[in-house]
């Protein structure tokens, strides 16, 4: 399966399958923002910390916490359900240091925490033996997952629409090309996972996956 991680989803996937972005720190926002003001009105510079401006910080950081737990639960949950029910998944090698570097993105990006979902695909997959491949996702948002064309869109474009007459989510198209070059380099990765793999189950593997790959793009 092919996995498209995003701000406005949580990821979709090479099936079709979205699911939502539970924005925990978004949430959050107003309350942690109130705490943070609670905690400023009660420090005096160049005074000894208060007892209420102490309470006033650990309610603040208690918050804080929450939210991070919070994310690392729900990650945490959704990677174990993805690597329970498949063999093998495809997500994006995302430089997530470099794209928080955008200020106006960066608390979005903080918030759906992609290196917690990673981190945690990758943890299940080795410990149930399944294959997590990261692949570049340059040109994944703009390929045709059916003929391969390039099809530019802006950032508020969120239906894929080709030439060739295939129609789809963005992310969803994201995922199939995502899962598209998993499979090209499948081969030499299962042989690496497993050790000395047959090059019948190789192929038996493969030849699922791109039944599976037939169905989601039909047009492929």
């Amino acid at each position: 399966m092919g996995i498209d991680v995003g701000l406005k989803y949580f990821y979709a996937d090479s099936r079709g399958e979205i699911i939502a972005n539970p924005r925990f720190y978004r949430s959050a926002e107003r309350q942690l923002n109130r705490a943070n003001r609670q905690k400023s009105q009660k420090f005096r510079k160049g005074k000894p910390s208060s007892q209420n401006y102490r309470r006033a910080r650990q309610r603040y950081a208690l918050k804080h916490l929450k939210v991070s737990r919070q994310r690392e639960e729900f990650a945490k949950r959704v990677a174990l359900r993805l690597i329970q029910s498949n063999d093998l998944i495809v997500c994006e090698d995302l430089n997530v240091f470099g794209l928080v570097k955008n200020h106006h993105l960066a608390k979005s990006i903080s918030d759906v925490a992609w290196s917690k979902f990673r981190h945690w695909l990758e943890y299940f997959g080795d410990k149930y033996g399944k294959v997590v491949i990261a692949v570049p996702p340059h040109y994944t948002s703009v390929k045709c997952s059916s003929c391969g064309n390039k099809v530019k869109k802006t950032l508020s474009t969120r239906t894929h629409v080709c030439s060739c007459g295939y129609t789809a989510d963005r992310d969803t198209n994201a995922a199939i090309n995502i899962l598209q070059l998993g499979l090209s380099r499948v081969g030499r990765t299962l042989t690496n996972a497993w050790g000395d793999l047959s090059s019948s189950s190789v192929g038996a593997i493969l030849s699922g996956y791109d039944e599976s790959l037939n169905q989601e793009s039909p047009s492929f």
